[in-house]
């Protein structure tokens, strides 16, 4: 399976002081597994941009840890430069790189969001494939006024709400936190001081202002030069050699010519492969002709698809006690409730499905952490078995070790009883959000959220009889039966559930 890789690149506003850059950076790489990949800071802009990537956890966590010592350390009424901004951890974009969806970084940008606005007390906007309106898609738009307009506005102004957080200014400023494709920071410098070409240019090649699709760009002068700086957010759909070519023609209108380009971080080798087959006119260029893709071809690279791990499967099937039935059953909830979140991240981020975008994300919050939870539990429930072995292989000689042993024996025996019985809670937990799924998600899923609400249902009666045979030898009847009176009422919503799902199925699916 290949690696899950998420990459973040957040731009902070602080380009002239060193040390609280390192500061900042030395936060991002404290967290394991987290790769730093470039940094560079800019005095003029007064900015530092960051790329790093790691595993997705790993990532979310390095983002917040960022975001709140960039809080910590920089003051936006003190701070001043040529680049816009609206907040200290000024823009947190995450980009899938490998083994991860789009889907998966809005998430993210989601769980970060939610997380600076309570612990952090900071506003976030959501941008891009995050963004909750369609107005905030463009951070141009979210940035409007800056931090300073943002300051008067904020609490004023409806349209200033922000997503997370409070309303109310806040010295780190608001931060912007989203998701998106690989994009290009790009500059070009031009043999002019005059800043107005430069602007003109900007306006040209936006397309915002009529310009080229998929690019976002400006006219600042930096070092008494002239610069087209912008932001390529689709380089497979607008190339940087056409962009590089009608910033030379404008320039070509006022006099005035490319002196140099730059890199703002990191670019894809796919857009510097199709620059150099472009101007070098390869027409018939073929990515295997490239040395480097022809060796790693013949080196084989990760296999297509997902890779099924049989270890549990043959732990079933060992000749060994456990795992046994009450961990098949926790594992069957789990892989109901990784299908529940598949169908809802199918839903999300689609327009036509954007009136329940909300219900979904709380669907696929609440089927990962029921996952996890029960996930757990394979292991929890096979412990729960083995500590009553243990506690019938305790010594019986005296009246004293027989006592001991009778009392360890029968907390051993609830213990065994009440963790599959948090199993069949969480497996009618799963039933619900398969019905959500299968109700109200993506239809080309829907037996997929069916699928979610029968593995459930089976894992529910897997994990009953798990509960019942322990219950029959527990003495204490009154909290046997009390487990048993809440067990029976978890069937009976169990069955009107999947009832509503198989006929939620059969009406949306046509069979």
């Amino acid at each position: 399976m290949a690696t899950r890789l998420v990459e973040c690149i957040p731009n902070f506003s602080e380009g002239r002081r060193p040390e609280v850059v390192a500061e900042i950076v030395g936060a991002i790489t404290a967290v394991e597994g987290v790769i730093l990949l470039d940094q560079s800071s800019d005095a003029d802009h007064n900015r530092s941009v960051v790329t790093f990537v790691g595993p997705p956890e790993a990532v979310e966590a390095a983002a917040f840890a960022g975001i709140a010592k960039a809080a910590e350390l920089i003051n936006l009424d003190e701070h001043q430069g040529a680049h816009p901004r609206i907040g200290a951890a000024d823009v947190v974009p995450f980009v899938p790189i490998s083994g991860v969806e789009i889907a998966d970084c809005v998430e993210i940008a989601r769980r970060v969001g939610k997380r600076v606005g309570e612990e952090l007390a900071i506003a976030v906007y959501l941008y891009e494939k995050a963004a909750t309106r369609p107005e905030r898609e463009n951070l141009a738009k979210v940035r409007q006024g800056e931090y300073e307009l943002w300051k008067e506005e904020i609490g004023k102004n409806p349209e200033r709400e922000p997503d997370f957080g409070p309303a109310k200014p806040n010295p780190a400023g608001a931060t912007v936190i989203g998701a998106r494709s690989p994009l290009i920071a790009y500059n070009v410098y031009l043999n002019t001081g005059d800043v107005t070409i430069a602007e003109k240019i900007g306006k040209a090649v936006r397309h915002l202002s009529g310009g080229l699709r998929f690019v976002k760009g400006l006219g600042l002068l930096v070092d008494g030069k002239a610069q087209v700086s912008m932001n390529l957010t689709n380089y497979k759909r607008t190339p940087v050699y056409r962009v590089v070519e009608m910033i030379r023609r404008e320039a070509a209108r006022y006099g005035a010519s490319i002196t140099h380009s730059e890199l703002i971080g990191l670019i894809p080798q796919q857009a510097l492969l199709d620059a150099a087959a472009w101007y070098l006119q390869l027409d018939d260029f073929d990515m295997d002709q490239v040395l480097e893709n022809r060796i790693q071809a013949a080196q084989g690279g990760d296999k297509a698809g997902p890779q099924v791990d049989d270890s549990f499967l043959d732990a079933l099937a060992s000749g060994t006690p456990t795992p046994g039935g009450g961990s098949a059953a926790a594992y069957s909830a789990a892989m109901g409730a990784g299908l529940a979140a598949m169908v809802a991240r199918l839903t999300v981020n689609k327009k036509k499905y954007k009136d329940i975008e909300e219900e979904m994300f709380a669907v696929i919050e609440s089927a990962d952490g029921l996952r996890a939870d029960l996930t757990a539990m394979v292991d929890k429930d096979a412990q729960a078995y083995l500590e009553v072995m243990a506690a019938f292989k305790l010594p019986k000689g005296s009246e004293e070790e027989q006592a001991a042993r009778a009392k360890a024996v029968q907390q051993a025996t609830l213990g065994a009883a009440e963790v599959p019985l948090d199993t069949a809670r969480k497996a009618v937990e799963v039933m619900r959000l398969a019905l959500t799924v299968a109700s109200k998600g993506n239809p080309n899923a829907v037996t997929d959220g069916a699928t979610a609400a029968a593995l459930a249902q089976a894992s529910l009666s897997a994990a009953g009889m798990n509960v019942r045979i322990n219950l029959t030898t527990l003495e204490d009847k009154q909290t046997a039966g009390k487990m048993l009176q809440e067990l029976d009422s978890l069937d009976k919503e169990a069955a009107g559930l999947g009832e509503k799902v198989a006929a939620a199925a059969k009406e949306r699916g046509g069979f």
